[in-house]
């Protein structure tokens, strides 16, 4: 019996050893990992920056040997934008930023109420059961490619719009900027749901112990409550219109004019560029380096935008415990 029990012992001592050893083992193996992961979050970082600053010195660096030949005074006064003129270009880039604000004020019109309007309803009435439905439905429409958005700005909101709009040209204006607006709407809804949803019950439940209804605590509780978010998710949302290419170059044509009429024709900066990019130009020209010019005006546009939604976001931000 002694045997056995002695047996027993040296048995569990090797298993008991074993499992040490595995787990010394195993303590290596994720030791060598915490080690290599700040590494790779490191590296993916560098890249991120170094990948921003190339892009950056890229449209910095291009953008100077354009204006070696275009004057920066004629550049941003001159409201001709013809740059494949026969005799000498005119490269001024009014009619071109007209044309973008344009887009993106009609964008505006359509998102802002429509995406306000469904957070509002999704963070205050909606059950949770309606919520998870609606949500991810209006979050697809964010994920549908650009170009899609284009051809059915071209061939059905357009014709729509001129049987509503007897003047109304095959390329305008309007339609994209309705695309546009409703392509921006999801971006809109979603962040500002978000940003409704995170202002506390207790100040849900104190309006109502007051006497107050469910639309004046919507509307005069938890939208003032929660507006940095909001005004921030609509900055953002305008500076994706600004920045938008394959709708205006599909259905907003080609012609800069500096005018507010919406039925016309029209061309923005990115339709410029993506005009420019299908091999119009050649290489080393002027109308080459153009592009670059005006992707630093784009670029400079997205980047006010983005700041001035980061300081909105700092300056009307509500802290609650």
């Amino acid at each position: 019996m002694g045997v056995i029990e002695l047996a027993i012992q040296n048995v569990n001592s090797l298993s008991i050893q074993k499992l040490i050893e595995e787990k010394k083992k195993n303590h290596n193996t994720a030791g060598i990992i915490e080690k290599f992961i700040p590494m790779i979050l490191l590296l993916a970082a560098v890249v991120s920056v170094l990948t921003t600053i190339g892009t950056v010195l890229t449209l910095i660096f291009e953008t100077i040997t354009f204006f070696q030949t275009v004057s920066i005074l004629e550049f941003l006064t001159t409201k001709k934008w013809y740059p494949f003129s026969e005799t000498e270009g005119t490269f001024g880039i009014l009619p071109l930023v007209l044309g973008t604000l344009k887009v993106t004020f009609i964008a505006i019109i359509v998102s802002i109420p429509i995406g306000l309007t469904s957070a509002i309803y999704l963070s205050e009435y909606a059950t949770e059961r309606t919520r998870r439905i609606i949500k991810p439905i209006l979050e697809v429409l964010a994920g549908i490619p650009t170009i899609v958005y284009g051809f059915f700005a071209l061939t059905f909101v357009t014709p729509l719009l001129r049987e509503i709009i007897p003047g109304l040209e095959l390329f305008n204006a309007l339609s994209p900027g309705i695309v546009i607006g409703i392509m921006i709407t999801p971006m809109i809804a979603s962040l500002s749901e978000d940003a409704l949803v995170s202002v506390p019950n207790s100040m849900r439940e104190g309006a109502f112990a007051l006497g107050a209804t469910k639309f004046e605590v919507a509307l005069k509780v938890v939208l003032p409550a929660a507006i940095s978010g909001i005004i921030s998710s609509i900055v953002l949302a305008i500076s994706r219109a600004i920045g938008e290419t394959m709708i205006v170059a599909i259905a907003g044509g080609s012609t800069p004019n500096v005018d507010w009429n919406v039925t016309n024709s029209i061309q923005t900066m990115t339709a410029y560029i993506v005009q420019v990019s299908q091999g119009d130009a050649g290489y080393g020209t002027t109308i080459y380096y153009s592009i670059y010019a005006v992707g630093m005006t784009l670029f400079i546009f997205t980047l006010i935008m983005n700041l001035i939604a980061q300081y909105i976001s700092r300056r009307f931000r509500e802290e609650y415990e």
